[in-house]
């Protein structure tokens, strides 16, 4: 076994036992297509206030410009479909809903870790490197990445779906100056003439061709937007989400692979799961920083849990 493979061979061996699901790697490059797409979103104003969007643009779409002399781009998926999920009591019930993401503790801060962790013992094995680690944390495409190392496809409702698992997968990237072998990127388009997640989406966010408008996500309202109000021309449209949306990837057939991850920081917090309508406006401020304090619902702080609430109250 030469030296290349032999360190894509321990690199896919740490990434398991680190307990990341799928260890996918292509070859760092200037991302051509991803940019021309990029850039004809921004320029549509999809991203809507979010402004960070049109920052280092360069960045994102050249690791190059993230590491110099990068070589690789490692890119890593976590499951986190729950063991439970938050189902209605009864048809009609109108309990607030969570995106299935942020069930459980912040994943920044677990997968940030798990990240430190593959990077200190790359380090150890291959010797002096260069590298840098991101969740969800700097401008980088994680989604082109992995599609670029066969990881999935990006589906119509512009999440990467693997076909053996679905779509409920946190993405992590790690660009290194160290050349690798690299995985086939011909993955194959499964979504075909499925329409679902585009026919289910309750505010008609997602576009033909793969286009989100961002805009126009529920997501974007209940966590980016920071307004001190929700627009009224979208009352009647949430569909109970109070932080994010899982609307298209529920409805997704490839998501009836999903199966429950055993990574336990992800387990639901209970109140999640166990909260009614009253309870959640009962809520106080103290409360919430003590049930909450290591959920990705911190996000949004407790005002904008409020503010999402008033906004469903009126539904």
């Amino acid at each position: 076994m030469d030296k290349r493979a032999a360190h894509t061979f321990f690199i896919r061996q740490k990434a398991a036992a680190l307990g990341f699901d799928f260890c996918g790697i292509a070859k760092a490059q200037f991302l051509d297509d991803d940019a021309r797409r990029l850039e004809k979103w921004l320029n549509k104003g999809m991203h809507g206030k979010m402004g960070y969007m049109q920052n280092y643009f360069d960045l994102r779409v050249d690791p190059t410009k993230l590491v110099p002399g990068a070589k690789s781009v490692i890119t890593l998926l976590m499951n986190y479909f729950p063991q439970q999920t938050k189902l209605p009591d009864l048809p009609g019930d109108d309990k607030p809903k969570v995106a299935k993401y942020a069930y459980g503790k912040d994943y920044h801060e677990i997968i940030r870790a798990k990240l430190n962790n593959f990077f200190q013992q790359l380090k150890m094995e291959i010797g002096d490197i260069q590298g840098r680690g991101f969740v969800d944390s700097a401008p980088v495409l994680e989604r082109s990445w992995a599609q670029r190392s066969g990881l999935g496809w990006i589906g119509k409702n512009g999440n990467l779906i693997n076909k053996e698992k679905g779509s409920f997968y946190f993405i992590a990237s790690l660009i290194v100056d160290v050349e690798l072998d690299y995985d086939d990127a011909l993955v194959k388009d499964y979504c075909g003439t499925c329409t679902r997640c585009i026919d289910s989406c309750p505010t008609d966010a997602i576009l033909p061709d793969k286009v989100v408008d961002g805009s126009k996500c529920i997501s974007y309202f209940t966590i980016e937007l920071k307004d001190a109000l929700l627009p009224e021309k979208m009352k009647g449209q949430f569909d109970d989400w109070l932080f994010g949306c899982d609307t298209c990837q529920d409805v997704c057939p490839w998501n009836r692979f999903a199966k429950a991850t055993p990574e336990q920081a992800f387990e639901p917090i209970p109140a999640i799961l166990n909260f009614s309508k009253q309870d959640w406006e009962d809520l106080t401020e103290e409360q919430f920083k003590i049930i909450f304090k290591d959920s990705p619902l911190k996000r949004t702080k407790f005002s904008g849990i409020k503010r999402n609430l008033q906004f469903l109250k009126h539904e």
